[in-house]
């Protein structure tokens, strides 16, 4: 571990209203703990901001001393980007603030909140934003990734709904950026994958949504793995664009009241439906499916959005150990349903599954190039395969179970298999996104945006990149400054990481079920399963989770 001796710590303690707190010190464990329990990294310091001037402070502290900077919105993906070795931790946990101006449909939201945060705020007024489907994901890493949950085909990516951020750049000055401000900047925060400095405030629009949503899943057993699968497939289109769809493939039923006790824990697939106009309309879209594959049971029930958004928190407690990988399909193609049929089995984790997201309505609406999202705004489905385990040793076992799938879907993937632009590409040339991404990087660089730990190139060579980069007049030249570009972003990056019904038994839901919905219980069931009344093993949807790095 790196010593602190040769930093000013002091001098960072007076410059901030938080904590900054040092390893061996009271609360330095619980700082750096995040989500996924597989990550266990220690940094030199965590610097626990209360404000956006602490956490310019920090930023400046950290780039005066060359340090790896970490950036903890949420806390919660996969990756662990939130935390560092040897580095600053910028924990943003305590800007959780969210002001709602329920006349303008606004809602003005601190960089460390939560869903639950955001939700339990704007639900107050019958409003709501697209975000995720487990409570304790970080707004600000969702959004600035994309965003996507059960509001996407009614409103859109959580990036969609930004309209302001508040941002704290490399060279410590605090901007806003929206459409006509900083209109660089505010493009590359939605959907860029980050290094453009760190967001401390976000602004969104918020949509009429509630407060009761219409829940419906259906449940089939590994033996209708095919057949129930196709149904989904076909039946998605005759469902209303505007509702909330996920198919979970490969999960386990949970030990839940309204699951019949000799399914509890029996592997199969399943498809949520949440619908937005009305009980009748809801329970009417269903058919198509039930008649195509009666499901082994089947759960529809009304309930508050809030509980919605906290329904499968308990299949994803924090601590839990988690790996994933992603891919586009444009459509599940008898193959695909075949690949996912015949793995389906061969998991070990009763927690780890293949969460697939249907991505159409709003989300198709929006241009291509509107923002510097990855994805093709297009039909399309997002596959996560993720291993998943109360412990370290049950996600390590299924991470071949995780590849294998991948592997196989990966042929018949949109974009080859790449869940984003900003992934790579496998050699590919990049697209007009993003190479417009690594020049709004690169563009700051002589206000300081340099990466932690690298020197300053030499200025006449720095000069001569950044011509490069901008090409003749200041246009960007993607034909000729590709190459150099990416050299170039190599030294002056910023962060581096930076009612029950079955086919077998009838059983109405009971009102226990809806009310213990709504309230989280932490509960571990026999080691194996943190299921209570919750309903299937999901973690985070979607593209990678980041911290509240833009």
């Amino acid at each position: 571990m790196t010593s602190t001796a040769r930093y000013d710590v002091d001098g960072l303690r007076g410059a901030m209203t938080g904590a900054v707190v040092l390893p061996g010190e009271a609360g330095y464990d619980d700082a750096r703990s995040i989500w996924n329990g597989a990550i266990d990294r220690r940094p030199a310091l965590i610097a626990r901001c209360r404000t956006a001037d602490d956490v310019a402070a920090a930023v400046t502290f950290g780039r005066d001393h060359s340090l790896e900077i970490a950036v903890r919105g949420g806390g919660h993906g996969f990756a662990g980007t939130a935390v560092c070795d040897d580095g600053l931790m910028i924990d943003l946990s305590l800007l959780n603030g969210v002001q709602v101006h329920p006349h303008e449909r606004r809602a003005v939201v601190g960089g460390g909140a939560t869903l639950a945060d955001l939700d339990a705020a704007t639900q107050a007024h019958g409003l709501a934003v697209t975000g995720g489907v487990i409570s304790h994901t970080g707004v600000g890493g969702l959004t600035l990734g994309g965003g996507m949950g059960w509001l996407a085909g009614r409103c859109g990516l959580s990036l969609d709904n930004l309209v302001g951020a508040q941002v704290v750049l490399a060279d410590g000055r605090i901007v806003h950026a929206a459409e006509r401000d900083h209109a660089d900047l505010f493009w590359a925060l939605r959907g860029g994958g980050g290094n453009f400095g760190v967001v401390t405030e976000f602004e969104f629009t918020l949509h009429e949504v509630g407060p009761e949503v219409h829940l419906g899943l259906l449940f089939w057993g590994l033996d209708q793995g095919r057949e129930a699968l196709r149904a989904c497939r076909d039946s998605i289109p005759g469902l209303p664009e505007t509702s909330g769809v996920l198919i979970a493939a490969a999960m386990n039923a949970p030990p839940a009241p309204f699951v019949p006790p000799e399914h509890h824990f029996a592997p199969g697939h399943a498809l949520m439906v949440v619908g937005f106009d009305g009980a009748e309309e809801h329970d009417r879209s269903l058919d198509a499916v039930r008649r195509a594959c009666p499901p082994l049971f089947e759960f529809v029930t009304p309930l508050p959005y809030v509980a919605l958004q906290g329904m499968l928190d308990d299949s994803a407690p924090w601590g839990i150990g988690g790996y994933e990988k992603a891919l586009y399909l444009d459509d599940l193609t008898d193959d695909a349903v075949d690949v996912l049929a015949t793995r389906a089995g061969e998991k070990r984790s009763p927690l780890s599954f293949a969460p697939i997201f249907l991505l159409d309505g709003a989300y198709a609406r929006v241009g291509d190039d509107d923002t510097a999202y990855g994805g093709r705004r297009r039909r399309q489905y997002v596959v996560n395969i993720a291993a998943v385990g109360p412990d370290l040793a049950a996600p390590a076992v299924d991470r071949d179970w995780v590849r294998s799938i991948w592997d196989e879907l990966r042929p018949l993937a949109a974009d080859g298999g790449r869940l984003r632009e900003l992934h790579g590409g496998g050699g590919r040339r990049p697209g007009p996104r993003q190479l417009r991404r690594r020049e709004v990087r690169a563009a700051g660089a002589h206000q300081g945006r340099v990466r932690p730990g690298e020197p300053l190139p030499p200025q006449r060579q720095h000069q001569a990149r950044l011509r490069a980069v901008r090409g003749v007049g200041g246009a960007a030249a993607p034909s000729t400054a590709h190459g150099r570009l990416s050299r170039y972003l190599n030294t002056t990056v910023l962060l581096p990481w930076t009612s029950t019904r079955s086919s077998r038994c009838q059983r109405r839901p009971r009102a226990s079920t809806r009310r213990s919905m709504s309230r989280p219980r932490r509960t571990m069931l026999s080691g194996v399963s943190p299921w209570s009344t919750r309903m299937t093993s999901c973690s985070m949807i979607g593209p990678a989770s980041r911290s509240a790095v833009a």
